[in-house]
């Protein structure tokens, strides 16, 4: 095992509200900030930038995007004025030969990066590019993609993606966060089970989620899982896969966290 191989992280995000919260799940986000080793650069990978193509983020100064409406003025009021990398970018579109990689210059980060890294790394000193996730593309692509990227562990780079294993919100409980829907449980414990799972990406049970029985119902579309593929596609053979934290929130949204490494 290099000793200097950065974990992987795939984060239940939940709602922009965590930003200006304190609960177990921010403060869970917080602990990994502080007692993971420090990365030199981030990648991020979100639920929220969901394109035609793949593309990473390769400006200096990325933006902070607020992509929600509803929410107090504070939330809007906030920033995560992290430094970009171009650098990284370039590094990412060499790595990944295939698709072609679009520099982008205009996206920046959105809600499902910044959110969960100003509770990591609040200071905003560490450099964050983010990669889109190419909708038009199966699931075993992306846990493929999540192979690629595992080279940049071993050089500093830790992988925060950012998403829901369950993620419903029509069938969502807005105003109770009283008992998860049984098909929520069952996904989200089925996802749990086959976490340690290895293996080639056309056998992976969480490559074939859709085969579960509540698939559909737990992802009426599947931005908000994917994220998790590129987190297990990085894991090494002698890596271990933990929980660092999980729950059930408005009875249909997962927020269940996973670490490799």
């Amino acid at each position: 095992m290099n000793p200097l191989r950065m974990p992987a992280l795939f984060l239940g995000h939940g709602s922009p509200m965590n930003v200006l919260e304190e609960n177990n799940y921010t403060r869970t986000w917080r602990e990994l900030g502080e007692k993971l080793p420090r990365p030199q650069a981030i990648l991020a990978i979100s639920a929220h930038w969901y394109t035609r193509g793949t593309a990473v983020t390769a400006m200096k100064n990325p933006r902070t995007i607020h992509d929600f409406g509803g929410f107090p003025q504070a939330l809007f009021d906030t920033r995560y004025a992290a430094p970009g990398s171009p650098a990284l970018a370039q590094k990412i579109a060499e790595i990944l030969t295939s698709p072609d990689v679009h520099l982008d210059h205009n996206w920046g980060l959105d809600h499902g990066s910044w959110g969960v890294l100003i509770k990591m790394y609040p200071a905003a000193d560490i450099p964050v590019v983010q990669l889109s996730i190419d909708g038009t593309q199966p699931a075993a692509w992306h846990f493929q993609l999540g192979q690629k990227l595992a080279t940049l562990r071993e050089q500093g780079v830790m992988i925060v993606a950012s998403g829901n294993v369950v993620h419903n919100l029509r069938m969502a409980r807005w105003q109770d966060d009283g008992d998860a829907y049984p098909w929520a449980r069952a996904f989200n414990q089925y996802v749990r089970d086959n976490l340690s799972w290895q293996g080639s990406a056309a056998e992976h049970p969480l490559v074939n989620f859709m085969q579960h029985q509540d698939a559909v119902l737990a992802n009426p579309t599947p931005e908000h899982y994917l994220p998790l593929l590129y987190i297990l596609g990085s894991r090494q053979p002698d890596e271990a896969v933990t929980v660092p934290v999980d729950g059930i929130v408005m009875s249909a949204l997962s927020m269940l966290s996973v670490q490799v490494g």
